[in-house]
């Protein structure tokens, strides 16, 4: 399975943490507003929260991950979009994308402590906020309502995993394109340049570009 963001958390890491402009702990934790409409939370896990997390920016361009790194904190996504890729031999091809309001980390780094197999990289600038692995283990102690959180993300996440599957097995590249159009993974088309969008739905640049100008014929 592919690792993608658990709609959830996506690591730094100490290779990859050389890029990052770290703003010291935030007075504000937007992931506050977003579990807040998950979940009901208590004052005393927003203090907590508030307490614990920090701010960062990214560069478009700059690597969340590197594959072969291990994963130590988890992101909120305030502002940008980043996506995750695989190298195969001189090409990239992406595995999927994450925008704001969205928590993101390399799944099986993360909670096994292995090295990533995908690399993360921030499509535009980016302001993100970091909670580390240890922490959030605390949270998870202390507040019962940050267990319950964590199942609604991970929920999602295997949710967004399924489609991602589902795509992947259609061998035909109309229905791969119109599957994608029906998904949450469509507002990728408004994102991020197209030629990620095709190398996610493994096709070419010309073949997508083809299939959308042929459904826009079709809808005038």
């Amino acid at each position: 399975m592919q690792e993608h963001p658990l709609t959830l958390f996506y690591p730094m890491t100490k290779r990859a943490a050389s890029k990052k402009v770290v703003t010291a702990n935030a007075k504000y934790s937007y992931a506050i507003d977003f579990f807040a409409s998950l979940y009901p939370i208590s004052i005393a896990f927003k203090n907590k929260l508030q307490e614990l997390s920090f701010h960062t920016q990214l560069k478009k361009g700059d690597y969340l991950l590197k594959k072969g790194d291990i994963s130590t904190t988890v992101y909120f996504i305030k502002k940008g979009v980043v996506h995750g890729y695989i190298d195969q031999g001189k090409k990239e091809i992406t595995t999927w994308v994450s925008c704001e309001n969205e928590m993101v980390t390399s799944i099986s780094s993360f909670f096994n402590g292995t090295p990533a197999k995908e690399n993360i990289r921030a499509l535009e600038a980016c302001e993100l906020e970091g909670i580390s692995v240890t922490d959030l283990q605390y949270m998870y102690k202390h507040f019962p309502e940050a267990n319950i959180l964590a199942r609604i993300v991970l929920e999602q996440y295997y949710q967004d995993a399924e489609d991602r599957a589902f795509i992947s097995k259609l061998s035909n590249a109309k229905e791969k394109y119109a599957y994608l159009l029906q998904s949450k993974h469509g507002r990728m088309l408004t994102m991020v340049p197209l030629k990620y969008v095709a190398s996610f739905l493994g096709m070419r640049l010309e073949t997508l570009i083809r299939l959308r100008s042929s459904i826009a014929l079709k809808n005038k």
